[in-house]
């Protein structure tokens, strides 16, 4: 292991507690301010649960958004991730934000198969909060980007219309050499079958690839080979580079509508009002 970690995130963001800090406060602020339904269960495991928030305004039935959150596949919950739902429920739609159990106490196995789930149940509950399964999309960050490559994945049982995925790992070979082996214990198995880099796919929605520009070469080397695999099949994917963003700040971004990548997602939820979608 390499004296510098390309993959210890607190090793290149000097402020990663300050930024998370303001993820819980900002989420907090979310919660009181729109009307939601936490705690939802959408599956049998300890963590297998969700959160709702809904639009100010409401026009049912409305676009239904999910966020899956990172942290390596082992830490974080969804409730340090509220703030998300600003930028979707700004823009109309309803915010889904999951949980899913956590490594190494489940194996990757069973986060794949929660995402799966938690898709499942939204689809099919959407009528009674009011939501439109005609039009689901869906964005993570880190190893959330990563899990949101497996609604594409040609045992997902949803596909959504869009896809946002900031600073995934598409490749978990790599890791084994990193800190996380230790905390993880990736498999052979494992790296072969969930490594979306070398995944069958089925063409879903537009893709969108974000990395922050002062992310580490990893980042931006996978999100560029993921958006060449998914070109060369034909899928309408696009790769952005966001100035000045780190690893953590980009994930701020996503909650304010003002920024890149939160005009992206509000692009999602209502097709126009950013961005676009296609292929750069």
């Amino acid at each position: 292991m390499s004296e510098v970690d390309d993959f210890r995130t607190r090793d290149h963001v000097p402020d990663f507690d300050r930024n998370v800090e303001w993820f819980r406060e900002y989420s907090s602020q979310t919660k009181a301010a729109l009307r939601n339904r936490c705690d939802l269960r959408y599956g049998a495991g300890e963590k297998a649960t969700l959160d709702l928030f809904f639009p100010k305004e409401r026009q049912a039935p409305a676009p239904i958004h999910l966020f899956i959150h990172g942290g390596y596949w082992r830490m974080f919950d969804k409730s340090d991730f509220s703030f998300v739902a600003n930028t979707i429920c700004t823009a109309g739609g309803i915010a889904a934000i999951m949980n899913y159990d956590l490594m190494p106490g489940v194996r990757m196995a069973t986060i794949v198969e929660q995402v799966h789930q938690c898709a499942s149940w939204l689809v099919e509950n959407a009528e009674s909060f009011g939501g439109d399964p005609a039009r689901f999309s869906v964005s993570g960050h880190s190893a959330g980007g990563h899990l949101c490559c497996f609604l594409f994945s040609k045992d997902s049982p949803v596909r959504p219309k869009g896809i946002l995925a900031l600073s995934g790992i598409y490749d978990l070979s790599p890791l084994r050499q990193s800190f996380l082996q230790q905390e993880l214990r990736l498999t052979d198995d494992e790296v072969a079958c969930f490594s979306p880099i070398s995944m069958d796919s089925v063409r879903s929605g537009a893709m969108v690839l974000m990395v922050g520009e002062a992310e580490t070469l990893p980042f931006h080397r996978q999100a560029a080979a993921l958006r060449q695999k998914l070109l060369d099949e034909g899928w309408d994917v696009s790769y952005q580079s966001i100035k000045g963003a780190n690893h953590m700040s980009i994930m701020a971004q996503l909650g304010s509508p003002d920024t890149i990548p939160g005009r992206c997602l509000a692009a999602m939820i209502v097709p126009g009002v950013g961005p676009g979608l296609g292929k750069k």
